[in-house]
C-alpha cells in the first residue's frame, strides 16, 4: 500500500470517526454547556499551569500541508487521553487550534474562559472548542477519565488538549 492509500485512508478513518462522534454528540442530551445565563468573556481564571497525572496518545495525524485543503504548517491529529482521579489538563487556548473533544469515560470539570461557573462533563458529550477559547480540565471524580480529542494544530509535537 503506497503512503498516499495509508494517508486517504487515514482521513476518510477518521473524518468518519468524527462524524460519528457528532452525530452521537447530537443525541446526548446537551448537559456539559455553560448555563446561557453564566456565558462571559471573562469567566474562570487561568488554573493548572502544567499537565498532572495525563497519559495522551497520539491516535494520528495528517500534515494539511499536504491535502486539498493545502493548510501550511498545520496537522489534524487524534488523541487519547487518559486522566487519573485528581489529574489536571494545564491552562491552553484554542485561538489558533479548534477542536472537538468527546468523553469516552468519567466525569470531568473544565474550567472555562467563557464561562463563569465550572462546567461538568459526561460519557458521551462533546466538547466543541473555538473562538478563543482558554481553559483547563480536571478529574474531581475518583475514577479515571478517557478522552478523545480531535484538533488542528500548527505544531504536531504540541502538547495540551
Amino acid at each position: 500500500m503506497t503512503s498516499f492509500d495509508r494517508t486517504t485512508i487515514l482521513a476518510i478513518s477518521l473524518a468518519s470517526l468524527l462524524s460519528g462522534m457528532l452525530l452521537l454528540g447530537a443525541t446526548i442530551a446537551t448537559a456539559g454547556e455553560c448555563p446561557a445565563d453564566k456565558v462571559t468573556e471573562n469567566g474562570q481564571a487561568a488554573g493548572a499551569t502544567a499537565h498532572k497525572d495525563v497519559t495522551e496518545k497520539l491516535l494520528g495525524q495528517i500534515d494539511l500541508s499536504k491535502e486539498k485543503v493545502a493548510v501550511a504548517g498545520h496537522h489534524f491529529r487524534m488523541r487519547r487521553l487518559d486522566i487519573k482521579p485528581g489529574g489536571e489538563v494545564a491552562w491552553h487556548s484554542h485561538a489558533e487550534r479548534p477542536a472537538l473533544i468527546y468523553v469516552v469515560s468519567g466525569t470531568i470539570t473544565e474550567y472555562s474562559s467563557h464561562c463563569a461557573v465550572p462546567i461538568v462533563h459526561a460519557t458521551g458529550e462533546l466538547s466543541v472548542e473555538q473562538g478563543g477559547l482558554s481553559h483547563w480540565w480536571k478529574n474531581t471524580s475518583k475514577k479515571p477519565v478517557v478522552l478523545i480529542s480531535a484538533d488542528i494544530a500548527g505544531d504536531p509535537e504540541q502538547s495540551g488538549m
